[in-house]
């Protein structure tokens, strides 16, 4: 948080603003009962409620004091749509974006872009911005899916302003009639498992990610086809890894995974990008991949880019997924009531160069 007393000031109104908690059109308290609050001069408050006042959240009435603007009078239709998302340049993002933008450009909209970076304070950060600015509607991919979260009320004041809001490839907890654009992650890595123990693999590791909802799926598909043909789950055999650590940690926990249990002879990854990780730290232990050990990632992101090492991997929708939802969102704009809670994409099976059937 901001060191000088004013931002506080500001961004603890704000926030007590967009959770609802001050609603609209309350009074603010005055600025004599600010500066006691805070411990601070009426100068200071001026400048906390100057800030309000620009981001669209108060207004002065003249010999009544400052009151919560009314949100709702405030939008009109403004053709932007604001676009809350993970990331921006990485992965399979541009893809996901170049088909928000495909529908959305067609129909004359403008889109207004946040990244989160996976952070939850970020991502606070970006619906509150969003939440000041006149927008018509809202996608949301959530961060750290698979973590409660205790700020899903500042989502719901999109609903209070009449902005509706479709997430991607995951939703807030209780906010199952939401609708949600996703892929059937927990079919992607039965996929994958199934493949590897049909290629006689009998000691199969995982690592996935833990803080996302995707990442638990996926561990999901994983485990239940372990347990369904006949092989052993072993906890010890998985490495969970957050965003934070994802290079840093995959480097030693494979190293140390493969000192504890040298009979491991294939690895299902989360996907693609910590799949290419793992290959490239096991070629610095000497141990090759399809030879010694199979691999698998999810994603085919780098299928078709020239001199990449073909995964066996499963497909995600990246472009159609970022269609679906600017088209769900289109049809609630225009008041079609005709809307699933849930649109699944269902991964397709790629065979690459990273499996070797075993003897």
């Amino acid at each position: 948080m901001s060191s000088n007393k004013y931002e506080i000031i500001a961004n603890e109104i704000k926030d007590k603003i967009l959770l609802g908690e001050i609603a609209e059109g309350d009074k603010i308290p005055s600025e004599n009962i600010l500066s006691e609050k805070y411990d601070v001069s009426r100068q200071t408050v001026r400048k906390a409620l100057s800030i309000l006042n620009d981001e669209g959240l108060i207004e002065s009435v003249h010999g009544k004091g400052t009151f919560c603007r009314k949100q709702t009078s405030r939008r009109t239709s403004s053709k932007n749509i604001g676009v809350v998302i993970t990331y921006i340049n990485d992965y399979i993002y541009p893809l996901i974006l170049k088909g928000i933008y495909d529908v959305l450009d067609k129909k004359s909209y403008s889109i207004i872009l946040k990244s989160t970076t996976n952070g939850r304070d970020r991502e606070k950060q970006c619906l509150e911005d969003i939440l000041t600015k006149n927008v018509d509607g809202l996608i949301i991919e959530p961060s750290k899916s698979e973590i409660a979260w205790k700020k899903r009320e500042l989502v719901r004041r999109f609903d209070q302003v009449g902005v509706p809001y479709v997430f991607i490839q995951s939703r807030y907890d209780h906010m199952e009639h939401s609708p949600v654009i996703k892929t059937d992650d927990e079919l992607g890595t039965k996929m994958l498992t199934n493949h590897l123990i049909d290629l006689g693999h009998k000691n199969i590791a995982g690592i996935f990610q833990a803080d996302i909802t995707q990442g638990v799926s996926r561990h999901k598909g994983y485990a239940k086809t372990l347990q369904k043909r006949g092989l052993v789950y072993n906890p010890d055999n998985v490495i969970w890894f957050h965003v934070e650590d994802k290079f840093g940690k995959t480097e030693w926990a494979i190293e140390a995974l493969l000192k504890n249990d040298p009979s491991i002879d294939a690895i299902v990854c989360y996907n693609d990008m910590i799949a290419y990780k793992v290959i490239e730290v096991l070629n610095s232990l000497g141990i090759r991949v399809p030879e010694d050990i199979s691999i698998t990632g999810y994603d085919a992101q780098a299928q078709d880019e020239p001199g990449a090492f073909k995964l066996t991997t499963v497909t995600h929708p990246k472009e159609n997924l970022g269609r679906k939802a600017a088209e769900v969102l289109l049809k609630l704009l225009e008041g079609d009531t005709d809307v699933k809670s849930e649109y699944v994409f269902k991964p397709e099976f790629v065979e690459g160069l990273s499996c070797k059937k075993r003897s």
